[in-house]
C-alpha cells in the first residue's frame, strides 16, 4: 500500500456532491458498448474492450464488432442500435471516416455519452477538421457528451465503478488525483511515471482534440467529484481562455475549493510550433497564459515531476498553516541546501523557540546543531531522529517539517521511516521527508509512501513542492477581486470611434479617447500652422514637444516627425519648418494632419499600459517596463479586461521593475496608485469598446505624487466598424 488509499484531510471538509450530470455517463455508467472491436490481442480496440470486460468495472459491457460472434467470449453485435438494453457510454474505436455513422447510431439509439478513442480529425489538417465539425454537429444534435477524438481514453478508479476505458497497460491504484491531458501519448508516460512513483488516481482523462467536453466541464465535474482533492492538467491550446479562467476561480477558491496544476507547452517559440504540428492548433503567448494562470488561481508548473511532487504533498498532507519551515537532518550539507532552497522559493525557515532549543539540548549530543536547521548529527539512530522531529514540530514557530536522511553506515533507516510514520498520525502539521540516494533507502521510502508521507529524492524538491503548496494556500485565502464601474464619458469615446475607420487613431484622437476616460494625458491641440503652435504654447507654457500627426506615418521618430524640449516660440517655428520639410522629402506620400502641441514632460520613469483582444481570452490589459526595454526585457504581466483594482496592484507589484517604482537608493515613490488607477481604466475601455483591438501608452512617465503621473505617447488600433456593432449587441443581449 502506498501513495493511493482514500484517507480523510483537511481539505475533504465539506466536499458533497449534488445531482446528477452529463459527465456521470462518462464517468459512472452502468452500461458500456465499445464500437469497433477486433478479435486481435494487441489492438487498440480489443485492449479497450479487454481492459473494461477484466479491470473490475461493476456494469455491463458490450462489443460491438461487425463480422464477428463474440469477443472474449462476450456475444457481439452488429451494430450499437442491435443492443436490447440501455447504453450509457459508447467508446468507439472505428476508422476515422465511419466514426460520424457510429455516432448517428449511438444519437438513435439514446446513448448519452462518447468517447472517441480514433485519430484522423482535425489533427491531420482540414479533411480531418471537415470530420470533427460533423461528429460535433451530431453530438449537438442528440445531446450526446463527447471527449475526444484523438484520445486515450478514460479511467474511473472508484471502487464502485472500476472503468478503464483507455488503451493502457493496467488500471492505475485508486486516489485523490485526477489528472487531465490533451496529450494521449503523455498519459501512458504519466502512468507508468505514476505506478513507479506508488500514486494513485481518482479519474485519469485523455481529452484530445476537445471538440465537445473541455477543460472547463471537466473541472466543473470534478469540483464536484467526492473522490478527488487536487486536479492535474497538462494543456496544448487554450481556446476559451476566458471560461477557462472564470471556471477554474470558482474551482481553485471558495467553497470546496480545489487546486489546478497545470503544464501548459508551448513556453518557447520552438515549442509553441511543436504544439501545432502535434494538436493541430497553436500555442498562445507563453507570458500572457502565465499571468492569466496566476489570475484563474492555477499554479502552472514546469514538468511532470514538480508536478506530481506538490499533488501528493497537497493531497495527502494537511494545509500549512504558515510558510515557515523546519529542518531535521543527520547532515550539515544536506541541511544548508535545503535552507538555500526553501528560501529560494519564498519560504521562511524561522528561529526556533528556547524552549525547543533547550528540549534538543536534552536529546542530542553536544556536537549537534540545535538550530534551524537541525543537525543530528551522522550516527543519529531512530530514537534521536524522533525526539528532534517531535520537539522542531511542536515550536509554535513552525508551520511545516522537511527530514533529510543520507544513509550512512549507522543509519537505521526503517526505523527511523517507521519513527515518522508513527509522528505523523499524531501530527497536524504537514511532513515532509528527503531520505537521499537510491538503493540504499528504498524500504525506509516505502514505509513513508505506506503513510503517506510525501518522499522527495533531494531536499530542493521538497522545497519546492512545499513553496507550490503556499501558493496554493495564498491564493484561497484571497478575496475575491470585484470591479467596480467607474465614472467615464463613454459617449465622447462612441463620438471618435464612429467617424474613424480601421486602423490607428490619429495620435489627438487617442489622446482624447484616454482623457474620456480619465487617463493622465497633458493638454494639447492639433495645430496645422506655426501661428497656431506658438498661440497654444504661450498658452500652456514652454518647453514644448512638437509631434507630426499623419494615418501614414505610425512610428514618427524614423523621419524627424518628433521635436522635443522647444523653450520658445523662435525654436518652435524652426523645429516645425524643418518637420513638415524633412517629411516632405522622406514621404511625400503621407498626409499630414497638422502637427500635435504639448508640454514637455519631465522625465520619470518610463512604464507601459496597454492592452490588446486576444483569440482566446477576449480583451486583456498589460503593464510592465516602459519605452524601448519592454520589448527587450520583456518584464510585463497581464490580466483580463475590466481589471479590478486589487488586481490592478498585484499586476504592477509582479514585474521586477516594480522595486524602481517604490524609490531605489533614496529615489522619491512614484504614483504607483495612479498606475494602478490607469490600468483599471484602461481595462474598462476596452471592455466597453470591443473594437479597439490594441492600444499603447508606451510610455507613462512615472512622477512621485504631486504632480503624478502623465501620459507621453499612445497608440490605439481599431477593428472594423462591424464587428464592433456585432460585439455590442452580443454585449446588450448578455446584459
Amino acid at each position: 500500500m502506498a501513495l493511493t488509499t482514500s484517507t480523510t484531510t483537511p481539505q475533504e471538509t465539506g466536499r458533497a456532491s449534488s445531482g446528477p450530470c452529463p459527465l456521470d455517463a462518462v464517468f459512472s455508467p452502468k452500461s458500456v458498448a465499445v464500437v469497433g472491436v477486433t478479435t486481435t490481442p494487441g489492438t487498440v480496440p480489443y485492449d479497450i474492450f479487454h481492459n473494461i470486460l477484466f479491470g473490475g468495472y461493476r456494469g455491463t459491457v458490450y462489443p460491438v464488432a461487425p463480422g464477428k460472434r463474440s469477443v472474449c467470449a462476450v456475444r457481439a453485435y452488429r451494430y450499437v442500435v442491435d443492443i436490447e438494453d440501455e447504453v450509457d457510454l459508447a467508446v468507439i474505436v472505428f476508422p476515422a471516416d465511419v466514426v460520424d455513422r457510429a455516432l448517428e447510431q449511438c444519437g438513435q439509439k439514446g446513448v448519452k455519452a462518447a468517447i472517441v478513442i480514433s485519430a484522423g480529425f482535425r489533427e491531420v489538417g482540414s479533411e480531418g477538421a471537415r470530420r470533427e465539425a460533423r461528429i460535433r454537429e451530431i453530438c449537438a444534435r442528440y445531446g450526446i457528451a463527447l471527449i475526444g477524438p484523438n484520445c486515450l481514453g478514460v479511467i474511473n478508479t472508484d471502487p464502485s465503478v472500476q472503468l478503464n476505458a483507455a488503451f493502457v497497460r493496467s488500471m492505475p491504484r485508486n486516489g485523490r488525483i485526477a489528472f487531465l491531458s490533451q496529450s494521449g501519448a503523455l498519459c501512458t508516460a504519466v502512468l507508468d511515471y505514476a505506478r513507479e512513483k506508488e500514486i494513485g488516481f481518482s479519474k485519469f482523462i485523455s481529452f484530445g482534440n476537445k471538440a465537445g467536453v473541455t477543460e472547463t466541464e471537466l473541472f466543473e465535474y470534478l469540483h464536484r467529484d467526492p473522490q478527488t482533492d487536487v486536479i492535474l492538467l497538462y494543456l496544448e491550446e487554450l481556446r476559451e481562455g476566458r471560461k477557462l479562467v472564470e471556471v477554474a476561480q470558482r474551482v481553485t477558491r471558495g467553497e470546496n475549493a480545489k487546486p489546478i496544476l497545470a503544464i501548459k507547452s508551448g513556453r518557447t517559440p520552438q515549442g509553441a510550433e511543436a504544439a501545432a504540428s502535434h494538436t493541430g492548433s497553436l500555442a498562445g503567448e507563453d507570458s500572457l497564459c502565465d499571468s492569466i494562470f496566476k489570475e484563474a488561481g492555477i499554479i502552472r508548473m514546469g514538468s511532470i515531476d514538480e508536478l506530481f511532487d506538490a499533488a501528493v504533498m497537497y493531497a495527502y498532507q494537511p494545509m500549512p498553516q504558515g510558510d515557515r519551515v523546519g529542518i531535521v537532518t543527520n547532515a550539515g550539507g544536506p541541511g544548508v541546501m535545503a535552507t538555500d532552497a526553501a528560501v529560494r522559493q519564498g519560504l521562511v525557515v524561522p528561529h526556533l523557540e528556547p524552549a525547543t532549543v533547550r528540549s534538543l539540548g536534552r536529546s542530542l549530543p553536544a556536537t549537534a546543531n540545535l538550530h534551524n536547521p537541525v543537525d543530528v548529527i551522522g550516527d543519529a539512530r531512530a530514537d534521536r531522529y524522533a525526539a528532534a522531529v517531535r520537539a522542531v514540530l511542536a515550536d509554535r514557530n513552525i508551520d511545516q517539517l522537511l527530514v533529510i536522511l543520507t544513509p550512512q553506515s549507522m543509519t537505521d533507516i526503517e526505523a527511523i521511516a517507521a519513527q515518522i510514520c508513527q509522528i505523523q498520525k499524531e501530527a497536524s502539521k504537514p511532513i515532509a521527508c528527503s531520505f537521499m540516494g537510491a538503493t540504499d533507502v528504498v524500504s525506509g521510502v516505502r514505509l513513508l509512501q505506506e503513510a503517506h508521507i510525501p518522499h522527495y529524492t533531494m531536499p530542493e524538491w521538497a522545497c519546492r513542492a512545499m513553496a507550490a503548496v503556499q501558493r496554493i494556500r495564498d491564493w484561497q485565502a484571497q478575496p475575491p477581486d470585484r470591479v467596480e464601474p467607474l465614472s467615464v464619458d463613454r459617449e465622447a469615446v462612441e463620438r471618435i470611434l464612429r467617424g474613424a475607420g480601421p486602423g490607428y487613431l490619429l495620435e489627438h484622437e487617442a489622446l482624447d479617447v484616454l482623457s474620456a476616460y480619465g487617463l493622465p494625458v497633458p493638454p494639447h491641440r492639433l495645430c496645422s500652422t506655426a501661428d497656431q503652435a506658438v498661440a497654444f504654447a504661450e498658452q500652456t507654457g514652454y518647453p514644448v514637444v512638437l509631434r507630426v500627426v499623419s494615418r501614414q506615418i505610425v512610428h514618427k521618430w524614423d523621419v524627424a516627425g518628433v521635436a522635443l524640449d522647444l523653450d520658445g516660440p523662435a525654436a518652435l517655428r524652426r523645429a516645425y519648418d524643418e518637420m513638415l520639410a524633412s517629411i516632405a522629402r522622406q514621404r511625400p506620400d503621407a498626409e499630414v494632419a497638422g502637427v500635435l502641441v504639448r508640454p514637455m514632460i519631465p522625465s520619470g520613469y518610463e512604464v507601459i499600459l496597454g492592452a490588446k483582444r486576444d483569440a482566446s481570452f477576449g480583451p486583456v490589459v498589460m503593464f510592465g517596463l516602459g519605452g524601448i526595454y519592454v520589448a527587450l526585457l520583456e518584464d510585463v504581466t497581464f490580466a483580463l479586461a475590466p481589471v479590478a483594482r486589487t488586481r490592478a496592484a498585484r499586476m504592477v507589484r509582479q514585474v521586477k521593475a516594480f522595486r524602481i517604482l517604490e524609490g531605489a537608493r533614496g529615489n522619491p515613490r512614484s504614483d504607483i496608485e495612479g498606475i494602478e488607477e490607469g490600468l483599471v481604466r484602461i481595462g474598462q475601455l476596452v471592455a466597453d469598446f470591443p473594437r479597439i483591438a490594441e492600444l499603447d501608452v508606451n510610455p507613462l512617465i512615472a512622477h512621485p505624487k504631486p504632480p503624478g503621473n502623465m501620459v507621453a505617447d499612445v497608440r490605439i488600433r481599431l477593428g472594423p466598424q462591424r464587428a464592433s456593432h456585432e460585439s455590442d449587441e452580443r454585449m446588450s443581449k448578455s446584459e
